[in-house]
């Protein structure tokens, strides 16, 4: 793919913008159509480098084109005509916002991102809750893509770190949550509020020590030791009242072991966020430490402190499977295959084969049925082990 430089000036706050941005390399940043909401956004961007596609770049060029025959035509110099850019007003279109979750989600990591840098503010609270929509209509609409698509992000890509673990812890407590028939539809609100924001006091570290090739210095260690007392400060600063939100963003690591029955709510809350915060940290690498196993980040998360069954994490199991979609597995016939879709059996996802029994990567990849030999599961692999290039949109028209 050639792609051609976008000026700063043409990227433009709450206008629907009419290309896909990516970076240098070619790699999606966000979609035609998403939305740039607010100058840390966009200065976010701006900072990365922003290109286009040069065969989508039409209006760009288009716009670029006119204003060139317009300063000629007026006779400017020719230092101005070399260093013209177009005018993010010409550039504008009105296209609709995104709704295939290929798209969308990058957005939604952006938006993330942005808003867990920028508290305390007065409108974190609305932004939130709009954020937290949006991502609960893409579970609603595409649970399995949206695991797909946030598990291969988190493996292939440590930009953004803090932001893509919190939206798959999430999803992955939302469909847990529901799983848990004692609970009322109005705690998972609470609950998708706190996955957000529970490391929101120390969301630029965590982005850092995803790339660091160090252990954390003493200074961070004491900023990751307080950032959930820090956290909740920062939340009820910005306005935020719900209790179980609260609670849950300060109990996060320090829960209890037990049936949830006999916690109170806010911890109940927090027991689970705290089994799904080790089950996809475990699924994602860092500088210095391997991403685990699907089966190996399942355990992790299934077993308590006193290597017993946990309430939340068997939750955690029933609703993602032992394979979740976007991790890797090994089927009977010696195929590898990435998991496309949770089946009925935990043991039973529908994958796709990527690579042969030989070790080579498939011309073309096949659907598999794990539900008969030769491709039943045999186990899964980490993803160290596997050295071929998803394609996330293709793979998603698969499942």
């Amino acid at each position: 793919m050639k792609v051609i430089a976008l000026p700063a000036n043409a990227i433009r706050l709450g206008v629907p913008i009419p290309v896909s941005l990516r970076d240098e390399s070619g790699r999606l940043l966000l979609a035609r159509g998403s939305i740039v909401e607010t100058e840390s956004a966009r200065q976010q961007l701006i900072a990365r480098g922003v290109f286009v596609d040069e065969a989508e770049s039409e209006p760009f060029t288009r716009a670029l084109a006119g204003k060139l025959d317009s300063m000629v035509r007026g006779n400017a110099l020719l230092g101005e005509i070399a260093n013209a850019t177009a005018d993010g007003a010409v550039f504008y279109g009105t296209p609709e916002r995104p709704r295939n979750p290929e798209a969308v989600w990058p957005d939604l990591v952006l938006r993330a991102s942005s808003l867990l840098r920028d508290v305390p503010s007065s409108e974190f609270s609305s932004r939130l809750l709009k954020l937290q929509d949006d991502v609960l209509e893409q579970i609603e609409r595409h649970a399995d893509i949206s695991l797909l698509i946030l598990v291969q992000h988190s493996i292939t890509d440590a930009r953004d770190y803090s932001a893509k673990h919190s939206l798959l812890v999430a999803v992955v407590c939302e469909l847990a949550a529901r799983h848990l028939s004692h609970w009322p539809e109005g705690c998972r609100l609470s609950l998708r509020c706190a996955a957000i924001t529970m490391n929101v006091a120390m969301t630029a570290l965590q982005d850092q020590l995803a790339t660091q090739h160090v252990a954390p210095n003493p200074k961070q260690r004491e900023q990751i030791e307080t950032h959930a007392a820090r956290g909740v400060a920062l939340l009820t600063e910005s306005g935020v009242s719900d209790k179980l939100w609260l609670e849950a963003v300060a109990l996060h690591h320090d829960t209890p072991s037990g049936p949830l029955t006999t916690m109170p709510p806010g911890t109940q809350l927090a027991r689970l966020l705290q089994r799904a915060d080790i089950f996809t940290a475990r699924l994602s690498p860092r500088e210095g430490r391997k991403a685990l196993s699907a089966t190996a980040a399942a355990q992790a998360a299934y077993l308590d402190e006193n290597e017993q069954a946990d309430d939340a994490g068997a939750a955690i199991i029933k609703a993602v499977g032992l394979y979740p979609p976007g991790t890797y597995v090994r089927l009977g016939n010696g195929e590898v295959a990435l998991v496309l879709r949770r089946g009925r059996r935990a043991n039973e996802p529908k994958v796709v084969s990527i690579i042969g029994r030989e070790g080579l990567p498939l011309g073309a990849p096949a659907v598999r049925d794990t539900r008969v030999a030769p491709f039943n599961v045999t186990g899964s692999v980490p993803p160290h082990e596997v050295k071929v290039r998803i394609n996330i949109e293709r793979m998603t028209r698969l499942v």
